[in-house]
This record gives structure tokens, C-alpha cells and sequence, in this order.
């Protein structure tokens, strides 16, 4: 922009202060419309402080209108003509040094099937003074060509073995297969064999800040591991010559036993009837709606906690009272089984087995199932009882059996039909990684996640008030529901607590 049209913005942005209303125009390419839901939700999300940083009346809402290839005038006595978003070509970036070439096999659990996808990861910097003659996508390249001699798995590829057994291969010989990556790589890297396991671009703002994104092949790490080398990206970033944690492959640590024995009860894996209520979980009209729990959403929900259940943690009452409120909404068989499936970290509570640098998958799948009728009829203890009982379960026995399942039973996918998952990114790290221009205004998942499964994250509000922020992705009528037990829950007179209507779910 120019200085002129630098200061007519300025000067509608200081007349809105006032404002109780506003609508966000945003100009975006007419092939662009998959990432418009991301977009919404981010901008969502941070509305509340763009409110803080320009002053605008703290009770004033947002509406975003998306305009394709031009601006929607009509409510503007302005508009700010905006040049499109420059996207320079697509580099292969490699290590520095020459690195070990060697065939490395992943782990029997880091190549089962639920893994084999990639997940988006999305960290937004504000403006920094003494940064600012400095270019955030150069140093992050060029930190990018050092940190990968010390974690080189990552610039390697996949291949499949006999019994699709997935092992890590180096890119650099004769048969890479990248060189449409090298002119423009969106599509051919999307494939899990043979395709890069990192996409990153760092796109600069007018502003001064950037927001740095990256995607990751699951196989080869999850959220933790992930954290720890981009930690490692950061450091070198800041012109540290070598990472303070070290990669470790050491992948053998979970390979399956000779000979595999499932010695544990693995509900994650059970084959459940389909039902005439399935379509749900994927319907035509879809519906994402974004929750914050802070203090007061919490203590509220407390109050339906039984005595002896009150040291449990808040994750446990948020995601015990989602269920309930969910099983209503779907209106479900009352004989129907339910699954909340929560990734639990093995790392955390297997220290003695995994060395410090090791960044492979870690994670388990621990499952609560309960009849539609119980989380619906009985008080939240019942709810929550069964999410404790099972995280508690995940011991090294539980993973080595699990592992051997995933083998004896050819790496299949987890049960996906009335299932709702759930994932705690509260402790991995994404919202204090500091490329040199500080801790990111949001840094986790660029999604706020799929049909029955959301991402667990903290968040800190337009008022300053930090919690917990969940996304959940429903039917549109079941949304309208699960709202509403939602908020019978947070709002009913504290003086009538263990009054709470649980709903008996009628047969349908």
C-alpha cells in the first residue's frame, strides 16, 4: 500500500471505535475456497484482539464476507485497494551437510493405519521492532538447511514393505521422485509414500508479523515430536549452532514382540452395527462452532460433580459434560454403544523406556464406551469415572499389546461409527515457540478439527481471561441441540444443581 492509502485505513480503523458492528470484507482467489473454513476460524478467534489492539468497543461483533477477485462496496465509503498475496516458487530444501543414507523402518506403531495422513499446524507473530528489517521466511530456510543434519529423517521418504510396513529411505538418489515438487508442489505432496514429510511457508504481513505453517506426515511423529524439532528449528533460528535435544530414532522400541500377543482389551478397534443415525457424522449440512471454557464455564460445570470425584481435572469435567451433552443431541438408540476416544501420551508415563530425543509417535487411543442411556440418564460422576478409569489403562503392557494387535491384525483403521475423539495440545508446546520475534499470538492446529473430533487447546480471550478453547463439527440441527444442553448445564441457578434434567433418549 501507499502512504495515502496507509492513512485513509488508518482512519477508518479509528472510526470505528465506537462501533457496535462490523463487516470484514476479505479478497481471496476464486480457487481458494477449501481453506475458507481454517480462515474463518482463525479470524474468528482473534477478532477479539484486533478489537484490543484498535480500540473498537469490546461488545462489537464481526461478520466476515468472503469477495471473489473484488470488493463488495456497497457499505464502504473506502475501500483500500490490495495487491494479491505474492507466492514465490516452491523450494526443495535439503540438509546443509551430507547426512547418514541408510533404509530406517518406522515403528509398528507409527505405520498403522489411523496414522497415515497429515496434520496442519498453523503459528501467527505479531510485529516485533528490532526484527524488523529482518526477512522471518530467510532465517527460517536457512535454519530449516541446518536443523535437518541433526534431524535428517525428516527430509527423507517413505516406502512400503512386505506386510506395508513403512520404512524411512534417503530422498537423494536416483529414483526421487520430486521433481514436480521443485516447479509446484501442491500436488504431488500430499501422498504418504514418496512424497516430503514436511510442507512449510512462512507467509510475511503487511503489518511486519508472519504466520509460519507446516504440515506433517503423522507416521513420523506426533504433536511432541513435532514440538521438539521445531524447538530445534527455532534455536538455530536464533543462531544457536546445535539443538539442545538431539533427534533419536531408536523406532525398534516399539516394534511388535516375536511372537505378538494381545494381552489387553483394545475398544478403540471394536466393529460397531451400523445405524440409520451414522449419516449424521457426515451429513450435507455441516456446522463448526468453536466453545470457550475459562473459569466461570468451568466452575459451572463443576457443580454437577459428585463429592468424591471433585480432584478431577478439568479435562475430565469439559469432555465428560461434552459427552452427555452430545449423546442427547444425536438423539441415538438408547441400547447404542458410544465411544470417546482421548489420545493419551505413553511418553509421560513411560519415561523408563523412551530416551530423551525420541520423537516417534507415542500416544495411545484409550476408549470410554457406555450405552447411549448412561451418559444421558446418570449424574456426570458416572461420565467421568469412565474417562479416568480409562487413561489410567495405558501402561507398557497396554502399548506392547496394542502393537502387536496393530500387526497381527495388518495396521488397521479405528473404529470411526459413534465415536467422538479427542486430543489435549494443552502441554505440547505450540504457543511458546519463538523464531526471534517472540511467542506466536496463536500457535497449534490450523484446523479446528473434523466431524466428532476436536483438538483440546488453551486459548486466551479478547478479555484477557486464559482457558480452554474446543471446536466441534456437527450436523446443523444436532448443533442446535448440543448448544442447548450445553447451555442448560452452564447456566442453570446454582441453588438447583443436582436438579439437571438428563434426558431418558427415547427409541427411535
Amino acid at each position: 500500500m501507499n502512504s495515502n492509502n496507509d492513512q485513509r485505513l488508518m482512519n477508518c480503523i479509528q472510526s470505528t471505535q465506537n462501533i457496535s458492528y462490523c463487516k470484514l470484507y476479505i479478497v481471496v482467489p476464486s480457487d481458494t475456497f477449501h481453506v475458507l473454513l481454517t480462515l474463518t476460524f482463525l479470524l474468528t478467534s482473534f477478532w477479539g484482539m484486533f478489537k484490543d489492539d484498535c480500540g473498537i468497543s469490546k461488545d462489537s461483533n464481526m461478520e466476515i464476507n468472503w469477495v471473489y477477485r473484488k470488493f463488495n462496496t456497497s457499505d464502504f465509503e473506502y475501500a483500500t485497494k490490495c495487491e494479491p498475496t505474492r507466492r514465490h516458487e516452491p523450494e526443495l530444501i535439503g540438509p546443509a551437510k551430507p547426512t547418514p543414507r541408510e533404509l530406517k523402518p518406522l515403528s509398528d506403531f507409527d505405520d498403522q493405519e489411523g496414522l497415515r495422513g497429515h496434520i496442519p499446524v498453523i503459528h501467527i507473530y505479531r510485529s516485533d521492532s528490532k526484527m524488523r528489517n529482518k526477512n522471518p521466511a530467510t532465517i527460517i530456510r536457512d535454519a530449516l538447511t541446518k536443523v535437518l543434519v541433526f534431524y535428517y529423517p525428516f527430509a527423507g521418504r517413505l516406502k512400503e514393505g512386505p506386510g506395508r510396513k513403512l520404512m524411512l529411505r534417503d530422498a537423494l538418489h536416483p529414483s526421487f521422485p520430486c521433481l514436480e515438487e521443485l516447479l509446484y508442489d501442491v500436488p504431488g505432496s500430499s501422498g504418504i509414500l514418496d512424497s516430503p514429510l514436511l510442507l512449510i511457508q512462512v507467509t510475511r504481513m503487511l503489518c511486519g508479523g508472519f504466520i509460519f505453517a507446516i504440515r506433517l506426515n503423522h507416521t513420523i511423529s506426533d504433536a511432541q515430536g513435532l514440538v521438539q524439532f521445531l524447538t530445534a528449528l527455532s534455536e538455530i533460528a536464533q543462531g544457536t549452532t546445535t539443538p539442545s535435544t538431539l533427534h533419536v530414532w531408536r523406532r525398534e522400541l516399539l516394534f511388535a514382540r516375536d511372537p505378538p500377543r494381545v494381552t489387553c482389551t483394545h475398544h478403540e478397534y471394536d466393529e460397531l452395527a451400523e445405524t440409520n443415525k451414522d449419516n449424521l457424522f457426515a451429513s450435507d449440512n455441516m456446522n463448526q462452532k468453536t466453545f470457550f471454557f475459562g473459569s466461570s464455564e468451568v466452575s459451572a460445570l463443576r457443580r454437577f460433580v459428585p463429592l468424591n470425584l471433585k480432584n478431577c481435572s478439568t479435562f475430565e469435567v469439559i469432555i465428560a459434560s461434552i459427552w452427555h451433552c452430545l449423546t442427547i443431541a444425536l438423539q441415538l438408540d438408547p441400547e447404542d454403544e458410544t465411544h470417546v476416544i482421548c489420545f493419551v501420551s505413553a511418553k509421560s508415563k513411560l519415561k523408563s523406556i523412551f530416551p530423551k530425543g525420541y520423537y516417534g509417535n507415542t500416544f495411545a487411543y484409550p476408549t470410554a464406551i457406555s450405552t447411549v442411556g448412561d451418559p444421558c440418564n446418570k449424574q456426570l460422576g458416572h461420565a467421568i469415572g469412565l474417562l479416568r478409569k480409562t487413561k489410567e489403562s495405558v501402561t507398557e503392557e497396554y502399548m506392547r499389546s496394542f502393537v502387536d494387535r496393530t500387526v497381527i491384525k495388518g495396521r488397521p483403521l479405528f473404529t470411526l461409527a459413534r465415536s467422538y475423539f479427542v486430543s489435549d495440545v494443552t502441554r505440547a508446546g505450540f504457543d511458546v515457540l519463538d523464531f526471534g520475534w517472540g511467542k506466536p499470538a496463536y500457535g497449534g492446529p490450523a484446523e479446528g478439527g473434523t466431524s466428532l473430533r476436536s483438538f483440546y487447546m488453551p486459548f486466551r480471550n479478547h478479555k484477557g481471561e486464559s482457558g480452554i478453547m474446543i471446536s466441534i463439527y456437527l450436523d446443523s440441527v444436532v448443533m442446535e441441540r448440543f448448544v442447548k444442553e450445553l447451555n442448560k448445564m452452564l447456566l442453570q441457578d446454582n441453588n438447583d444443581h443436582h436438579a439437571l434434567n438428563f434426558h431418558t433418549v427415547s427409541r427411535l
